[in-house]
């Protein structure tokens, strides 16, 4: 017979799940990216493209050039690229698979714009249950998020 261990105590937060926050992003990266975006129209894709493939972790940047794509399936391929990249990050900062990241960081901005921006070419390529979990997991990270002004 199995041997029935004692009950343990379940320690309760009084400040909900814990929250990530993202390191900053390289100072270099950042201002590549805003000169990026300030190109003419023309240009701009090209120019975050080449931001992204002298920093290919940057967040931002993926996630900018998603919302730059030529077409749903590039887009989608983007988002995916910053998703994936955002969860290894996330774990590095200490996330372990729940909590909140909010967009109120300037930091997990990047990340959180991937998110929607996968759940959205999710929707547009006909991965609804994709885009579905996108949707859930935004939520998840921030409740607020649907609220906020850039989001």
């Amino acid at each position: 017979m199995a041997r029935v261990s004692e009950p343990r105590p379940v320690n309760l937060s009084t400040t909900g799940p814990p929250e990530t926050v993202l390191d900053p992003e390289p100072t270099e990266a950042l201002a590549a990216l805003e000169a990026a975006l300030a190109e003419p129209e023309d240009r701009r894709r090209a120019a975050v493209s080449s931001v992204v493939g002298r920093f290919p972790r940057f967040l931002d940047g993926w996630a900018r050039l998603g919302e730059l794509a030529r077409d749903d399936v590039e887009a989608y391929a983007c988002y995916r690229v910053a998703y994936h990249r955002g969860l290894d990050r996330l774990r590095q900062s200490g996330w372990r698979g729940s909590g909140y990241v909010r967009w109120r960081h300037d930091t997990n901005r990047g990340f959180l714009r991937a998110l929607q921006g996968l759940g959205r070419r999710a929707a547009a390529i006909g991965e609804h249950d994709e885009a579905e979990r996108c949707a859930q997991f935004l939520e998840q990270l921030d409740p607020e998020f649907a609220r906020a002004p850039e989001a």
